[in-house]
Parts: C-alpha cells; structure tokens; sequence
C-alpha cells in the first residue's frame, strides 16, 4: 500500500487533454506489470488514481492520462523529471494474442491506451499468422492518440479509425465503432476480441460479435470502476459479483455481461 517513487522520464502531449507519461524507477522497481494490469499511481499532496499500463518497455511504465479530477490533471500536469508514487501491479491481464487466430481490438477513445501493450505484443510475434484489425472510435479526429504508433501499426494491421463529428478535411469513416466490423479482415470461426472503452460501447460490440458467432469466453473486456485500495478490500469497485481491481479489469464476456446489464437497471 505505500506508493514507491517513480520518476517522470518523459512526456508526450497526446490531445489537448491526455498526455503519456514514461515513469522510470527513482530507486527499486515494481515487479513486472502484464498487459491489461493497472497501477495506484500518486500525485503527491493530491491523492491516487488507478491506471492501466498503455506500454511495458524493461523497467520503465507508460501511463496514459486524460485529465478529468484533480489527481489526473496533477498527474497530466507532471514535467520530465518530477516524482510521483506507483503501487502495483494489480487486476488481470489481457490473455495473451493467439499466434495462429486472428485478433481484433475495438476502441473507443482513451480506452485505446490498454489496448495498446496487446496490439504491439501480437505485431512482435515472429510466428504470428493469424490476421490483426484494429477498430478505433473517437468523438473527433483531435481525439485520436498515439500518432507515432499508427502508421507502424498498419504496414502490419488492419488498422480503421471512425468518428462520432467529423471536421473540415476528415476523410475517414464517419459513425460508430461497430459499423466497422462489416470490414474487418477478422474471421468470427477463429478470433478473440479485445474491448475496451465506454460501456455502451463496448455491450454494442460484445452483442454483435456474440450474433456473429464469437463465444462470449473468447471476448475480453476492460472494464472500470472506482480503485481505492486496488487489493479487493474496501469494494468500491464492486460490480456484482466481482471486484474489478481482484476480479478484473479483465474479464471475458461470459462473467461481464449479467453484472453489467443489472448495474444499467
């Protein structure tokens, strides 16, 4: 529970809101964290806020951060070279991308950020054979993140961005994410999908994907409640029967969907 010093190493402006930070170790490093996993970080004199790794580079941690409280615009606010406190890793990982099957990762906004540790660990793969699409929905082309990574991603990948209002000179696709599926090169007898981002967002496509024959257990999704202890005792996170920060954030769709249709009601 006692948060160890990281020191900002880097930091990359994503959107007018989001910044990437690149922590290093001040001292001892936290073990390592697996894709999917989260960890408390903490703006010292503010408070902590727990987030899923966006990238795992030796020692080093990538955090994505879109400022929406106090402690994530602290956190956005951090320069190269401050401190913060990390305490991790916690929650399940996302399930390692198949070799031989075809993986298809939806989007929608900042939820690409603990996608992305799945999608370059399925690129790095040398015997990889199965076939990668990646479907991101934004509200607006300003919105998008990781610019650097998307033209590497694509001379690999099927990679299709959609947008909810498009502005002066957007040439891409134009409405939800799931009207992407139509052209994804995936094929529903041999994929696993991987969800992250708004809740509607993400029964719409665990709904369409299930009518397309994928099995709910070969579809996983992060889902997010609000961390405090991130060890499963205090239950803030608790949604039905699980505690995400135990139990999750990554749960296939067999487990997520009954906890979250009674939450809606």
């Amino acid at each position: 529970m006692t948060p160890v010093p990281y020191r900002v190493a880097d930091r990359w402006q994503e959107t007018a809101d989001t910044v990437t930070l690149t922590l290093a170790p001040a001292a001892h490093a936290l073990p390592p964290f697996r894709p999917g996993q989260f960890a408390m970080l903490h703006a010292f004199g503010v408070g902590e806020v727990a987030l899923s790794v966006s990238g795992i580079s030796g020692d080093l941690l990538h955090h994505t951060v879109r400022a929406v409280g106090k402690v994530s615009e602290a956190l956005c606010r951090a320069e190269p070279g401050s401190e913060i406190g990390a305490r991790g890793p916690y929650g399940t990982a996302w399930p390692s991308p198949s070799a031989a099957g075809d993986v298809l990762v939806v989007a929608g906004g900042i939820g690409l950020a603990p996608l992305r540790p799945v999608i370059d660990e399925a690129l790095a793969r040398p015997d990889r054979s199965g076939r990668l699409s990646v479907l991101v929905g934004y509200r607006e082309p300003a919105d998008q993140l990781f610019p650097a990574d998307l033209p590497r991603w694509r001379r690999r990948a099927q990679v299709l961005v959609t947008v909810d209002r498009p502005e002066p000179g957007w040439q891409g696709s134009v409405g939800l994410v799931t009207a992407l599926l139509d052209t994804a090169d995936c094929r529903t007898d041999r994929c696993t999908a991987f969800l992250c981002g708004p809740e509607p967002m993400m029964r719409a496509t665990a709904g369409e994907l299930l009518r397309r024959g994928v099995p709910a257990e070969r579809i996983a999704v992060s889902l997010e409640r609000n961390m405090r202890c991130g060890t499963g005792w205090c239950g803030h996170c608790q949604l039905g029967p699980l505690l995400l920060c135990r139990d999750g954030p990554v749960v296939d769709w067999a487990r997520a969907d009954e906890p979250l249709s009674v939450s809606e009601r």
